[in-house]
């Protein structure tokens, strides 16, 4: 598989792909609150600071 064919497949999914219902919004604020659960309970384990 040359560069330019792995480009050309690559486009729809950065386009939208398939999944329509997806925004980028809802992503991105799920990964924000998932990140900042684990930085909370991290900073809950960590109390010898």
């Amino acid at each position: 598989m040359t560069l330019h064919s792995t480009a050309q497949s690559l486009v729809p999914l950065a386009e939208g792909g398939q999944h329509q219902s997806l925004s980028p919004f809802v992503t991105g604020g799920g990964a924000l609150v998932v990140l900042i659960l684990l930085l909370w309970i991290t900073t809950r384990f960590n109390r010898d600071r």
